[in-house]
């Protein structure tokens, strides 16, 4: 009797996306020397070279695809994106990513603005450097891509958020890009939203620049 409800219990939590060999609770570590040269070209400064993933958040995308995030104990998350399946084959995208700057939407005109204006930007400045916006719309406006994201943590709980998300980028050296991810960020807390403004910086990741802790 004992055997069957606990076997019920454990048949019944919901399994953590994985891919790469990544998974909740798991570790991977960059290439000290391919970091050492490209973080001078970054924003960033002096990157985790071993990284906890500590929660998996999941999102389905309006194409069909997936994507998959993988936030570490650096701040950060590795970010990896999926077309027509769950598997290595299917993996289109990879990027590490680093959380730049977290802002309060403490108002609904705050929020409104942040939609109508804030996040699409033709171009997005930080630090003295100059991003130009990628996901581009027929017409004037670019609006925000939406997702909802449902992130497992390693206590057992799982939340969902919605997300308004504009991509930029800027040319750095040896004909790679520094990318710029700027999202706005509304969850149902209680009775309440909680809304705030998330910046982030990365680069794309290839396989000889990252190792899979077993």
């Amino acid at each position: 009797m004992f055997s069957k409800l606990f076997k019920k219990k454990t048949e019944d939590k919901p399994k953590t996306p994985e891919v790469m060999g990544l998974y909740l609770g798991g570790s991977f570590e960059l290439d000290n020397l391919k970091m050492s040269l490209l973080e001078p070209s970054l924003v960033i400064e002096k990157s985790a070279r071993s990284q906890l993933i500590q929660a998996v958040g999941e999102a389905p995308l309006d194409t069909g695809g997936t994507l998959l995030r993988f936030y570490t104990d650096d701040d950060g998350f590795l970010q990896v994106v999926l077309d027509g399946g769950m598997t290595e084959n299917h993996i289109t995208d990879v990027k590490l990513w680093h959380f730049y700057e977290t802002k309060t939407v403490g108002s609904q005109s705050q929020w409104d603005n942040c939609l109508a204006s804030l996040i699409s930007q033709p171009t997005y400045e930080i630090e003295g450097y100059t991003f130009t916006r990628v996901w581009e719309a027929v017409g004037n406006d670019s609006p925000p891509v939406a997702v909802t994201e449902t992130t497992y943590e390693e206590d057992g709980d799982i939340s969902k958020t919605d997300q308004f998300m504009m991509l930029y980028e800027r040319e750095i050296e040896n004909d790679r890009v520094e990318s710029l991810l700027v999202v706005g960020e509304e969850k149902q807390v209680g009775n309440n939203l909680d809304r705030c403004l998330v910046i982030s910086t990365g680069f794309d990741i290839q396989p000889a620049d990252i190792t899979i802790n077993g």
